[in-house]
């Protein structure tokens, strides 16, 4: 990781090829605006599964301790162990499937995990549950866990007509002496518009029913459903705890949520993914170029090569569509996107080998975002950064000017 106020060197460009800078002053931003929108009293869990949406697992939530968030959330068991590898311990939840084997790791190292079905609730059991006179029994360190209800996403979670039985199974194995039930919650269908408000309200009136019964049980626990459209819409609906994932990143969740949000709140784009030009050829009119020679040059051109390719992230999809920045003009990708290559037409534009390449965001305007990149590839915005290689470098730095508010 660079010193916060460092840029990258020409050499260093060129060593590294393709790198991805990370801007501090927008993660603080975009940390700010969330805390302002929830009560004190509400948690705000930052979720940074899958690699921290592309920018960085580690780092990333290094960034956000800093900045004084409470509670992470990863997708796996891996990402959990990760973080607390590299010293983080602040409160993690484990969204994904976890299996029986780490729920021992789970309690020890105070990672708590999902439960969202009968089996894992069984093999819960059987995992705390030492034998009669065990070593184990005294001192045991409690596991902790989030309950989750499908209240009408059908994807994971407990189906409603579950809940008497989880309770019975629960007070039948004594469950409240190793198991902490820390939070309950489930995930919202149609939370990122809010044409969907009755369905919301229907899910949420549904975890509502499990809140009373597990209340009513004795349980003491964090109730949460919101993500991040449903956290700026639905202000009511922000319980003990709400969990922001891609607006802590600077994007959007969904058209939806940029139209009816764009007025009261402003994203600031965290990522910026760049790389250089290695090459630079003159070809005349009537050049068939690239694989299966998809497009013909209409005019004698200049062509610039810039080693990035689908192995790195870059959508295929893009081939002849995708759009760059070189030197504050925008430029056009030509041809097909190749494995670890890409030919850009830059006609008209000043440039040299080694001149810096913006593919999603840079110093000069907004041709080159992440948005674009989905709406052109008929994607959403969160697969095109979480797809960028993890092996590409990320830098973390201070851009004091701020320049890409997504308008």
């Amino acid at each position: 990781m660079l010193n916060q106020n460092t840029k990258l060197s020409q050499i260093e460009k060129t060593k590294l090829r393709t790198w991805v800078e990370l801007d501090r002053v927008s993660i603080k931003k975009n940390y700010e605006t969330f805390k302002k929108i929830i009560k004190k009293e509400t948690i705000l869990m930052v979720v940074v599964k899958s690699n921290a949406y592309g920018h960085g697992l580690v780092p990333f939530s290094k960034e956000l301790v800093r900045l004084g968030v409470k509670f992470l959330g990863v997708d796996s068991f891996d990402e959990a162990l990760d973080l607390r590898k590299n010293g983080i311990k602040t409160n993690i939840l484990v969204f994904g499937y976890v299996s029986p084997a780490y729920f021992k790791d789970a309690s020890e190292k105070n990672i708590s995990i999902t439960i969202s079905n009968t089996v894992a609730l069984e093999n819960l059991i059987k995992t705390i549950k030492p034998p009669l006179n065990s070593p184990l029994v005294r001192g045991y360190k409690k596991i902790k866990i989030h309950i989750k209800v499908d209240t009408g996403l059908g994807r994971q979670g407990f189906l409603m007509d579950e809940m008497d039985k989880v309770l019975e199974f629960l007070e039948k194995n004594k469950a409240k002496k190793n198991i902490e039930i820390e939070g309950l919650y489930s995930h919202l269908a149609v939370g990122e518009d809010l044409q969907g408000r009755t369905y919301t309200m229907l899910q949420a009136n549904r975890l509502n029913i499990w809140d009373e019964a597990f209340k009513k049980a004795q349980y003491k626990f964090l109730k949460h459903i919101c993500a991040t459209s449903s956290t700026m819409f639905f202000l009511e609906l922000h319980f003990d705890m709400v969990r922001v994932g891609i607006g802590m990143y600077g994007l959007w969740p969904s058209k939806e949520t940029k139209l009816a949000m764009q007025k009261k709140y402003k994203p600031y784009p965290v990522l910026s993914w760049k790389s250089i030009i290695t090459e630079i050829k003159k070809l005349p009119k009537g050049t068939k170029i690239g694989y299966d020679l998809t497009e013909e040059l209409k005019k004698d051109s200049t062509l610039a090569i810039i080693p990035v390719g689908y192995w790195h992230g870059y959508p295929r999809a893009l081939s002849s569509k995708g759009i760059f920045n070189v030197n504050g003009k925008k430029v056009k990708l030509i041809g097909r996107v190749s494995m670890d290559m890409i030919v850009l037409d830059i006609t008209g534009v000043k440039a040299k080998v080694g001149d810096e390449v913006a593919i999603i965001g840079g110093e000069y305007g907004h041709y080159a975002e992440a948005d674009q990149m989905a709406q052109d590839s008929d994607t959403i915005n969160y697969e095109i950064t979480t797809r960028i290689n993890p092996i590409i470098k990320r830098f973390y730095r201070i851009n004091p000017e701020i320049r890409r508010i997504i308008k």
